[in-house]
């Protein structure tokens, strides 16, 4: 009966409703969001360096080869010779190197020239089909398979670099031979295939254009837009291949190609992926590197830090934005019940006289309070959770990156929710106090 007379109550004037539910909604919904983006967010950028304690590429920025090389998220530093890097590579101190070739993309989505181990380190199984074996044989992330509706059997052409309308490289098609099985890290949204063949597809493309660039200075065979190299010495280009033989019906001997060693000489990759046996590399390799190498070697776990401190500034601002939001909606809920206390003095005073007790009259104002909590609470969970959806929808298109809005994290939001109540009940305290200590008398001889 009460929670009923305090539903009506809270209507009788809908714009001051309203205002309070709208400020409430605003700070649930911005709180809501920060809380879901950041424990995604870290979640994401964790899973995907584990197993990775340095990154071995082409001196620059630190992170921009972090994020280029871990998560697929900007353009690299530059390449790396591939053969310095196989010293490094096979130093004991390493357990595992995964090298990685950049150059080309499918409709946005980037062509990564690795091997089987990179799906070993994401422990990512193949759902459909078998994994790359021969060269311009693709394993499909699940995303892309999705997203584009490919599947075992279909074949594409590649476009230059980043870029989704780059030049296509229409010399050789790849073969999608598997689909990855989703793992929710940045492997849904790669297509892999053997180093070999990132190296021959821009091999041949600058053999076909190095007589309109004879005077220019072409460098960066895999990932640039000013050209590429073609160095001879590896044992799958000694030969010349016929035009004619380039098309996929003439291609069983382009594709026959075996993965199982890497004969680079004279090539360049993008990047190594190491794990150590121990500690020791992990601390004296960047200085060594840098010092005696044209190469750097990054610790993720030292960037990622970096990046999140820089995120948590803004997150942190945001955070108090929206707590700040909330102080405004507990004094507006505050001033509604004080102010309209005075009006409603002769409505408590007859419930006092028709045997209403005095607690009923504090719970009364309380629960109009709650009440209102309750509902700016539930909405603005809900549209956390939209505004959610719109941000990782732009993050996917941007940066291949998805979020999950219908995630629900109990602790903090369980928090967040007796936050609003306690918000509410601290507003409605004195109000309800004053209705608790109403003077019936005296109200009714001055009605």
């Amino acid at each position: 009966m009460i929670t009923k007379l305090a539903w009506r109550n809270i209507w009788f004037k809908p714009l001051n409703t309203i205002l309070s539910i709208i400020l409430l909604t605003a700070s649930v919904a911005i709180i809501t969001v920060l809380v879901l983006l950041e424990k995604q967010f870290e979640e994401k950028f964790n899973s995907n360096i584990d197993g990775v304690d340095l990154v071995l590429g082409a001196q620059g920025s630190p992170l921009q080869l972090i994020l280029s090389s871990v998560y697929q998220v900007d353009a690299p530093t530059g390449n790396i010779n591939y053969d310095s890097a196989k010293v490094w590579m096979q130093h004991p101190f390493v357990k595992k190197a995964i090298p990685l070739a950049f150059g080309d993309n499918y409709k946005g989505f980037k062509i990564l020239g690795t091997t089987p181990d990179y799906l070993e380190k994401y422990e990512a199984s193949i759902s459909q089909g078998k994994l790359f074996e021969k060269n311009f044989e693709v394993v499909v992330g699940a995303e892309i398979a999705d997203k584009l509706k490919l599947k075992v059997g279909d074949t594409f052409f590649g476009s230059h670099g980043d870029a989704a309308e780059g030049e296509v490289h229409d010399h050789y098609d790849y073969t999608v031979v598997g689909i990855a099985a989703t793992t929710g890290k940045v492997i849904d949204n790669l297509i892999l295939c053997t180093i070999p063949s990132v190296w021959q597809m821009h091999d041949t493309h600058v053999e076909e254009h190095e007589g309109e660039h004879h005077d220019e200075e072409i460098h960066n065979p895999i990932h640039g837009e000013e050209g590429h190299v073609h160095e001879e010495g590896d044992e799958h280009y000694q030969h010349e291949h016929d035009p004619d033989e380039h098309n996929h019906e003439h291609g069983e001997e382009l594709h026959s190609e075996d993965t199982s060693s890497l004969n680079g000489e004279g090539k360049e990759i993008t990047a190594v992926l190491l794990q150590f046996r121990n500690k020791m590399g992990i601390v004296t390799w960047p200085r060594i590197i840098a010092q005696n190498t044209k190469m750097q070697a990054v610790s993720p776990a030292i960037e990622v830090n970096r990046l999140v401190s820089m995120f948590g500034i803004g997150i942190d601002a945001l955070r108090y934005l929206a707590y700040g939001i909330m102080l405004i909606y507990g004094i507006s809920i505050f001033i509604a019940l004080f102010t309209t206390l005075k009006e409603r003095k002769n409505e408590f005073a007859l419930l006092r006289v028709n045997g209403a007790k005095r607690m009923q009259l504090l719970a009364l104002v309380m629960i109009e309070s709650l009440l209102l909590c309750v509902v700016g609470f539930v909405f603005g969970t809900v549209l956390g959770r939209v505004a959610l959806m719109f941000i990782s929808s732009s993050a996917e298109e941007d940066f291949k990156l998805s979020f999950n809005p219908y995630e629900f994290i109990w602790e903090k939001e369980g928090v967040l929710f007796l936050l609003t109540i306690l918000v509410g009940f601290l507003a409605a305290l004195i109000p309800a106090v004053k209705a608790y200590y109403l003077n019936i008398s005296k109200t009714l001889t001055h009605a």
